[in-house]
């Protein structure tokens, strides 16, 4: 019987020393204090979003999903870039038509007009 008293006693002292050593290793596990209001973790760049900035986007986790006003906010953020990254599309593309109706000596209207006429 003491010697099974001695085991417990042991296995609890050390078990206190893990905790110890534990706590001190990895922290007591409080939290990090809450965002002010109004703050978001949510970041992505002023300008020229890349995929891996989207793909890096977090939402701050509220009772039932995401903060909707932050995925709002990415959607209007990637929605702006899209439409400038289109238009700059369109314009490059509006260019090398006309350069290329330059080289030729062709306008493009009147291709366009002759196929659907």
């Amino acid at each position: 019987m003491t010697t099974a008293l001695i085991y417990l006693v042991l296995m609890l002292l050390v078990a206190a020393v893990v905790f110890l050593l534990a706590s001190v290793v990895f922290g007591r596990g409080e939290e990090l204090p809450p965002l002010p209001p109004g703050a978001s973790p949510t970041r992505l760049p002023a300008e020229d979003v890349t995929p891996d900035d989207v793909r890096a986007l977090r939402f701050q986790q509220v009772f039932r999903g995401y903060k909707m006003s932050e995925v709002d906010w990415a959607l209007d953020r990637l929605g702006t870039e899209l439409g400038e990254l289109r238009a700059r599309v369109d314009e490059l593309e509006q260019r090398l038509a006309q350069a290329g109706d330059e080289h030729t000596g062709h306008p493009r209207v009147e291709h366009e007009q002759a196929s659907h006429g």
